[in-house]
């Protein structure tokens, strides 16, 4: 229908997006590529089993998205203690920061040495402050150059799979949220400081998982308007000044969709180049120089009660081939059958490289084999595995990257009838309530101006 906003992808914004469009009494249409909605922050059910791709809190400190929640899913939301580990050099240290148990893990001469590179980098940034552009310059001149070798270079280059001297400072800065090795002592020793969001000690969680509000956020958009999945945008037809219309495909066959307005949050190189005519050629070079980190997540299930008492715990170590675990009955009871557990497991990776085109039972096999020789499972316990796949989990914040961004942006704000949203449709780091704050403001443009021209991608109002 021509009178429709149709929203492409179905993730945390798109389908905020399209809450906020049908409570105004707008028409929508979402699209997704996925056979279920919810993006990176689903659930998957398996035989009364039930994980995350990947533990995702949920924290906000906008107050929109979260009466939004609150209202979706009333008292299945439960509170979660946050308990972190990381796996380094043999040791299991707490996270965040406990004197203690560092100081015990990582003995007196690693300890002192981490400090002092702590005092030196203060020193001389006071001194002799310096640009930071790569994520090594940001940890360095935050952390020292001792910690910066001990754990963040490795677990850095394993999630992005590029070195710190080329992966932006900028996402460092959003990631850690103001966070500094001086503050996480200050807040050890003392227990005193600023209320940092990266080290809170509580969190809520929908008691059947995280996809949870992917999935009533489906329910009330289904009340007035259709949500389609397993459907693909492959064209995005315009004349130079506005989006007409979108080839998608489902299955075998394709056909078109026009609509009034376009809310995007699919990738944003994707927009570029689906758009049809094309967009000029430097455009879409510069389309082609960003790129995007995928994500496989191998789960295995237990026939036992627990393993840990643990959030997350996190493998730095490049002879792990996972970079982070959870176990989700520690967010929820209610994520697996009585009596039973399961660990999920998030491998970091390019598409068409050796993990992406591994077998799943091969996946599995070398998951239940790690875990067996960190103690966690005995392979007799093992009584299932899954392997979920997830393409462009994450924007792959390159140095230089913003530049590339806003090229992007600037071209596609000639569409007046268009907006971006999201993570991967803004190109931006965005925790959950930040993408769905994002799509609640795409849907505010929209709602506010028919037809006026779509302005650079905004960032939610709580982004860091």
């Amino acid at each position: 229908m021509d009178s429709e906003t149709v929203v492409l992808g179905g993730g945390l914004a798109g389908l905020a997006a399209g809450w906020a469009l049908t409570r105004a009494g707008r028409r929508v249409r979402v699209l997704e590529g996925g056979g279920a909605v919810g993006g990176l922050a689903r659930t998957i059910v398996r035989d009364g089993f039930r994980f995350d791709l990947g533990g995702h809190r949920f924290l906000t400190h906008d107050a929109r998205v979260e009466r939004l929640v609150r209202e979706l899913l009333g008292d299945e939301l439960v509170t979660v203690p946050r308990a972190s580990r990381i796996y380094l050099r043999g040791k299991w240290i707490e996270y965040p920061l406990k004197p203690r148990s560092a100081l015990f893990a990582l003995g007196l001469r690693t300890s002192a040495a981490i400090l002092l590179g702590y005092a030196a980098a203060s020193v001389a940034q006071r001194l002799r402050p310096a640009p930071l552009v790569s994520l090594e310059d940001w940890v360095v001149a935050h952390f020292g150059r001792p910690m910066f070798e001990l754990y963040f270079r490795d677990y850095s280059e394993k999630v992005w799979g590029i070195g710190c001297r080329d992966i932006s400072a900028e996402w460092m800065a959003q990631r850690v949220q103001g966070l500094s090795l001086g503050a996480a002592i200050h807040r050890a020793f003392l227990k005193r400081g600023p209320a940092l969001p990266t080290l809170v000690d509580r969190f809520l969680y929908p008691r059947l998982g995280i996809g949870r509000i992917a999935e009533r956020l489906r329910a009330e958009i289904e009340r007035s308007s259709p949500i389609a999945t397993d459907t693909r945008v492959v064209r995005i037809h315009h004349d130079g000044r506005r989006i007409e219309g979108v080839s998608v495909r489902q299955g075998e066959r394709t056909h078109e969709l026009s609509g009034a307005a376009f809310l995007s949050t699919i990738p944003l190189t994707q927009v570029v180049q689906a758009l049809h005519p094309h967009a000029p050629a430097e455009v879409r070079a510069t389309a082609a120089r960003l790129r995007y980190r995928d994500l496989i997540i191998v789960a295995v299930m237990l026939s036992r009660e627990r393993v840990t008492d643990q959030t997350w715990i996190y493998f730095p170590g490049k002879d792990i081939p996972f970079g982070r675990l959870h176990e989700p009955t520690n967010w929820s009871a209610a994520m697996a059958p009585p009596g039973r557990t399961l660990l999920v497991t998030e491998r970091f990776c390019f598409r068409g490289d050796a993990a992406w085109n591994a077998a799943a039972a091969d996946l599995i096999e070398t998951t239940v084999t790690h875990l067996e020789r960190l103690g966690l499972l005995r392979r007799a316990e093992v009584c299932d595995g899954a392997v979920v796949r997830v393409p462009a989990a994450y924007p792959l914040f390159e140095v230089g990257y913003q530049a590339r961004t806003q090229v992007l942006c600037d071209y596609l704000a000639r569409f007046e009838n268009l907006q971006l949203a999201g993570r991967g449709g803004t190109f931006r780091y965005y925790n959950m309530d930040h993408a769905m704050a994002s799509g609640l403001d795409a849907a505010e443009v929209l709602l506010q101006r028919d037809a006026t021209p779509c302005s650079a991608p905004r960032a939610a109002g709580n982004a860091s």
